[in-house]
């Protein structure tokens, strides 16, 4: 077997590894090759967060990550790039602060199941626009709408109902019929990959198209929208907000549609037809014009279809497109109410408020300001902005002490995509204050195959109970008899040959019933490395790597 062989970071006081602990391992391991076996462990800084990725560091605006599964995406690079003298079998434990989440409750209202009123349900409170009127109260008139379209609610239910309303009484002219935003809607989008590596990706506020990888790579991938009914409608309009970079070949990508594509089908089986405009006119984002659109009667699916080449790689950014047509249209602001069921009634959640895209945007529309995307992100997190918010704002700024509020809101993380976030927040000694609570925890990452990926291996190693537990086991089953026996006697594992010696495969099996012992609630996949006290000759160990698999314990 393998030996593992083992580097201990020594912990003086407070002293801990920090942004760049190369210095001070070398002075230990000045001996070592690359490639050498060590399990380490490492405390990130607050310079590991915030220094640029450039000099070494995660690049981050705090010293905190925000989510487990960010974390796993992170820190591969940086070990890889902190620890190149390290061989496949290495691992690395890293010490580092998480935010775990927001006070108790919050989550039944950032994860409350989404209700988007359609047309069909302004047209049912009478209104012949695509969104409230100013003068309409939505929270009096969605109560209706979630009866007719939620079947089977149960007591307790909580719908977050999302909606338009107009700023100001709308004018006869172009409206939407559909409309899709990126990143909202890109999960709602099929993304199909059928050649290459890179392809569509959801960004902070577009979804983006392109085959750039350190060079033009040859791609071809579709985002193809749900179906689209356009039963009834006429004299449709189609446009589209959208940025083209590195224009080379315009064929390279299309906005297509087709009437026989089914979702989930294959998209080469199904006919598509291009929405002809010039590609040459979009240096920037900037809206298209009016394009006429023959698809009125008929239910249609919108694909953005990018492909690239190794030498000819554009970029393509899709803020949004629409499906317009004569009828109603106005300025609206996106906004949002909690529902609970209560006594068979849709009744508004006190004391729980959902973000409106003008309340976004009075915390500022700049670059690098909320009001941009309509949401908060990492680079414009909610606890810098939303005490100021509360404090401005109606109700919220004739606060008393102990006073709270539920706010919820549009989140946005370049590694988890468009979220529903929210916090509670406490008017305390004058100011809103929101609840938070961070935490140190740790991961574990092993090197398998020059890449860092996170390790559930738990190392273990086996005591004088242990060697007992499995010589009374196996004395009497065929073929283990002797071995057995010599281990009953000895208190290790003989590996020099003779009828007592222990196979590879006969320790795996001792191994797997002192696991099933230790840890007989593990987890599928769960992995362990187990030091053995071995006869060689001569005293010595050996590193035994195992995994749970179908609920055995086998040989990993």
């Amino acid at each position: 077997m393998k030996r593992i062989y083992y580097l201990y970071v020594i912990i003086l006081g407070s002293i801990m590894i920090g942004c760049n602990p190369l210095e001070d391992i070398n002075n230990e391991i000045n001996a070592n090759k690359p490639g050498v076996i060590e399990a380490v462990e490492l405390t990130l800084t607050d310079d590991d967060y915030t220094e640029d990725i450039d000099d070494g560091g995660l690049g981050l605006d705090r010293t905190r990550f925000d989510s487990e599964d960010d974390a796993k995406t992170m820190l591969p690079d940086f070990l890889a790039e902190l620890y190149p003298f390290l061989g496949d079998g290495s691992s690395v434990t890293v010490n580092y602060n998480l935010f775990i989440g927001n006070a108790e409750g919050v989550s039944d209202y950032s994860g409350a199941d989404i209700y988007q009123l359609t047309n069909a349900d302004y047209a049912s409170t009478g209104s012949d626009a695509f969104g409230f009127y100013p003068n309409v109260y939505a929270n009096e008139e969605i109560p209706a709408v979630l009866d007719a379209a939620i079947t089977g609610a149960t007591e307790g239910d909580i719908v977050l109902a999302k909606y338009e309303q107009y700023f100001e009484n709308p004018e006869v002219g172009l409206a939407n019929v559909y409309q899709a935003s990126f990143p909202a809607n890109f999960g709602d989008f099929e993304n199909i990959d059928v050649l290459g590596a890179e392809g569509w990706t959801s960004q902070s506020g577009y979804a983006q198209g392109s085959g750039f990888n350190g060079g033009a790579l040859a791609n071809e991938d579709w985002l193809i929208s749900p179906e689209i009914d356009l039963t009834g409608m006429t004299n449709l309009k189609f446009q589209i907000n959208q940025e083209i970079d590195f224009l080379g070949d315009p064929s390279l990508f299309d906005v297509l549609i087709s009437t026989d594509y089914t979702t989930g089908g294959d998209p080469m089986a199904a006919t598509w037809t291009a929405v002809s405009f010039d590609k040459s006119l979009f240096g920037d984002m900037s809206l298209s014009e009016d394009i006429d659109f023959p698809y009125g009667g008929a239910t249609i699916h919108v694909a953005l279809k990018y492909s690239s080449t190794d030498s000819d790689s554009p970029r393509w950014r899709v803020e949004s497109f629409a499906i317009k047509t004569i009828g109603v249209t106005g300025s609206t602001d996106k906004k949002g109410t909690h529902f609970v069921y209560d006594g068979g009634e849709w009744e508004v959640v006190d004391g729980v408020y959902f973000l409106s895209a003008s309340d976004f945007d009075s915390m500022g529309e700049e670059s690098g300001q909320p009001g941009r995307f309509n949401n908060f992100g990492s680079s414009t997190p909610a606890e810098d902005y939303l005490p100021t918010f509360l404090r401005l704002t109606e109700p919220w700024a004739y606060g008393q002490e102990e006073d709270e509020v539920i706010m919820v809101y549009d989140y946005f993380s370049s590694f988890s995509g468009a979220q529903i976030r929210g916090n509670r927040y406490t008017f305390t000694d004058g100011n809103w204050v929101g609840h938070e609570q961070v935490i140190r925890t740790s991961l574990q990452f092993g090197l398998e195959d020059g890449v860092w990926v996170p390790d559930n291996t738990i190392r273990y190693t086996l005591v004088a109970s242990d060697y007992d537990l499995v010589a009374t086991a196996l004395l009497t089953e065929p073929g283990f008899e002797d071995a057995a026996g010599n281990l009953n006697s000895f208190g290790n594992f003989n590996r020099s040959g003779g009828s007592t010696n222990w196979s590879d495969e006969m320790v795996v099996t001792g191994l797997a019933i002192v696991l099933e012992s230790l840890d007989p609630s593990a987890a599928e996949g769960q992995k362990y490395i187990i030091t053995i006290a071995t006869w060689a000759p001569g005293d010595s160990t050996e590193d035994f790597s195992l995994i749970k698999t179908g609920g055995e314990w086998v040989a990993n």
